[in-house]
């Protein structure tokens, strides 16, 4: 199977695209070493998020690695963010820029579109199909993009990131009432510290999904991995770090729910 999948009872559902560690023999093969440590997953955000199954929420997580192909790209690989650096549909280099394959072996053309229809699509499909049986059911519907990065990466960003950084693409993929609704239990604490829309403001699941005139409504979470797990290799889980924060998790997830179903808070 090209990713993990689990459907849920409630109008959400959760994806994490860069979750991923696989990388086939054949790309692996014509990789540098680093590229073999796989040091820009999101790691173990289907544990993070283990609690997302008790609750109800569907769930879909990526089998294969961002070096391999980034889910959250578009297919034509246009930027992002203009004028800002990024790594594209298929990365050539790490984010501390280290080419992530040896001399003259990186993807052609051809080779990113086979990789395209191989493992791109089949996750999109799967949360579109699910996406659609959610709406169907409840008539709107919530998606959650989940990522988790360094603290500190400077080739993006000055300095540390805010713990939690929210991203609605400036307010266009999601009604404002479900932003308030979700930031709104971060802000109602004081050990995390947030960002809205700031340097991470939803990437191309988010953006091009999130339709709230089609009652789709995209909200993405980009956090500091420090927050539950060690950011140097071996990149470890903590389960009494990631505790500290699960229940903000929870609580902001099922105030999403409580939106999206109209409840009162």
């Amino acid at each position: 199977m090209d990713f993990r999948f689990k459907a849920g009872r409630l109008p959400m559902l959760v994806s994490m695209p860069h979750a991923g560690t696989d990388i086939p023999d054949e790309v692996a093969s014509a990789m540098a070493p680093c590229a073999l440590a796989r040091a820009d997953t999101d790691w173990h955000l289907p544990e993070l998020y283990g609690f997302l199954e008790e609750m109800g929420v569907s769930t879909i997580s990526a089998r294969w690695s961002r070096y391999l192909i980034d889910l959250n790209r578009p297919p034509e690989n246009t930027n992002l963010y203009p004028g800002m650096d990024t790594t594209g549909l298929c990365p050539v280099d790490t984010f501390g820029r280290e080419s992530l394959y040896l001399p003259g072996r990186a993807p052609d053309e051809a080779e990113v579109r086979r990789r395209l229809e191989r493992y791109w699509m089949p996750y999109h499909a799967q949360l579109r199909a699910e996406l659609a049986r959610l709406k169907r059911e409840f008539g709107r519907v919530v998606l959650w993009d989940a990522h988790s990065i360094a603290s500190r990466v400077p080739r993006f960003f000055e300095g540390r990131l805010p713990d939690l950084n929210f991203g609605t693409a400036d307010g266009k993929s999601c009604a404002p009432g479900l932003e308030q609704a979700v930031v709104g239990v971060a802000r109602a604490q004081d050990r995390f510290s947030i960002a809205v829309n700031g340097r991470f403001k939803g990437g191309h699941i988010t953006r091009h999904y999130g339709q709230p005139d089609q009652d789709v409504h995209a909200i993405q979470l980009e956090m500091c991995q420090c927050l539950y797990m060690n950011e140097a290799a071996p990149f470890d889980y903590r389960p009494e770090v990631a505790a500290e924060v699960q229940p903000l998790l929870a609580d902001m997830g099922a105030a999403a729910v409580a939106w999206v179903r109209g409840e009162r808070a």
